[in-house]
């Protein structure tokens, strides 16, 4: 499973050869540690197109960090910055954009104000000056308004999705320096809602989460004495396809910020699955999920021994792939089953028997394939794209009950299936993304923990890709 090009880089001779032939040369990407104290360090700076409606928020968030919070010298919004500041008891210091030391861990803009494709000119008077200023594995967020959302003025519609094409060009041009750039949508009112999001998308949890968007509606405020270190802490979790690989790393991340977790695999994997398990004090549900009885008995047992579940992490999956004309059905039949229709079944069980808890969560694993389409799989495909529908289809049903539902869509992670690919293969797919590398599994496991938190209750109906934007496909 190692990666052979980047295992160049680890000396001279290699970094030479690969120079000479002007490929790319992959940023090790800084990723969350247990040691770190703080979602974001180094200079944060903080930009605003006028009548922004989210800089209070975004800086009542970092105030508690330990960046180093500063806002260009000059422009229209310089004074609102500074009183958001102010009134966040957050010291920001003006900075001269152009002085040669100045240096960007996160470059942060609020074009919430944006009504008109006129004033999208505040996007590039921010950004032009200090885009290349960005530190490596730095962060550029923009924050935008839903254009869903602004249907009264079509002008301001247009203008906000316009933020789109923005966003995701700046993650082509940035992706060499290890660096992401991201979106987000903050609906009127939810302004308080995206702290979560905030803290997520500028911190290294998001390492592999490049050129997203991603929604944020209107939901309660946490508690003041909300613990942001173990979110989950009294929360119970259940993980389907526990036992290894990305299953495993989701369990892991989940253990570590404080839950109960539940793994869950095929009896097969009975062993592995128990090692999991007892290194994370956990418990186990050794079951098919195909079997007919299969959502009942999990309900029962996660009802009779934890008193219900507020997570439910649909990771179980398998592929089987052919192509179209010469798959059999069973083929077909078995990844429907299992990576769609089974999660279905077990989501009816859990809400109809009332064991998914109030401010419960589910988060499903869909994949690049779901939105792509891949050459040889079909059913795989098929599968992954109907599990991305079922968030859109449930995200209002569950709302009214206070239950959110959320997919990840990763994309190349190295896991035991794509060591198992031809080197040549392998070795294209860890490229053909921006940041010229693949992801690990701990990647898809974040992004999955930012769901699940109770923090992240404004977020709902999202399908976000763990990609490290992917350059072919939809």
């Amino acid at each position: 499973m190692a990666d052979v090009y980047e295992s160049m880089l680890s000396n001279n001779v290699g970094r030479s050869i690969l120079s000479s032939l002007n490929l790319p040369v992959p940023v090790e990407l800084e990723r969350h540690s247990q040691a770190q104290t703080s979602f974001v360090t180094g200079n944060v700076l903080l930009g605003a197109a006028p009548g922004g409606r989210v800089m209070d928020a975004i800086t009542q968030t970092l105030k508690n960090s330990t960046a180093n919070v500063q806002t260009p010298d000059q422009g229209p919004t310089l004074a609102d910055i500074k009183a958001a500041g102010d009134k966040a008891e957050l010291h920001i210091t003006p900075v001269t954009t152009s002085a040669e030391a100045a240096k960007f861990k996160a470059l942060v803009f609020d074009a919430t104000g944006i009504e008109n494709s006129e004033q999208l000119r505040a996007v590039y008077d921010f950004f032009h000056p200090v885009i290349r200023k960005l530190n490596d594995c730095g962060r550029v967020l923009v924050i935008g308004l839903p254009p869903e959302s602004c249907k009264a003025n079509p002008q301001q519609q247009i203008a906000q999705r316009a933020l789109e094409g923005f966003v995701r060009s700046v993650a082509k041009e940035i992706g060499k320096k290890g660096a992401t750039a991201n979106l987000l949508y903050v609906a009127k009112q939810a302004e308080k809602a995206a702290e979560s999001a905030f803290r997520f998308f500028l911190s290294p949890k998001s390492a592999f989460v490049d050129a997203q968007v991603l929604r944020v509606g209107k939901a309660k405020s946490m508690d003041a004495e909300f613990n942001w270190n173990l979110p989950l802490k009294d929360k119970v979790v259940l993980v389907t396809g526990a036992s290894r690989g990305i299953g495993e790393s989701i369990a892991g991340v989940m253990a570590r910020d404080g839950a109960k977790v539940v793994c869950l695999d095929v009896p097969q994997a009975q062993d592995d699955l128990q090692k999991v398990a007892d290194r994370l004090n956990g418990g186990t549900i050794a079951i098919d999920i195909t079997d007919p009885e299969a959502p009942r008995t999990i309900c029962d047992l996660l009802q009779a021994e934890y008193g219900g579940v507020d997570v439910v992490v649909h990771n179980a999956g398998v592929t089987r792939d052919k192509t179209l004309g010469g798959m059999p059905d069973k083929f077909w039949d078995m990844v429907i089953n299992i990576n769609l229709s089974a999660e279905e079944r077990i989501n009816d069980a859990l809400l109809e028997k009332e064991v998914l808890k109030p401010g419960g969560r589910i988060v499903c694993v869909s994949s690049m394939s779901g939105i792509a389409g891949n050459f040889g799989q079909s059913n795989y495909a098929t599968s992954k794209a109907g599990v991305i529908g079922m968030v859109d289809a449930y995200a209002p049903i569950l709302a009214k009950k206070d239950i959110t539902i959320n997919a990840v869509a990763p994309g190349f992670i190295e896991t035991q299936m794509t060591a198992a690919i031809p080197f040549a293969t392998r070795e294209a797919g860890r490229r053909l993304n921006s940041l010229k590398q693949g992801g690990q599994p701990v990647d898809v496991a974040e992004a999955i923990a930012f769901y699940a938190s109770p923090a992240s209750a404004g977020v709902n109906g999202n399908t976000v890709r763990v990609c490290g934007q992917n350059l072919l496909g939809a």
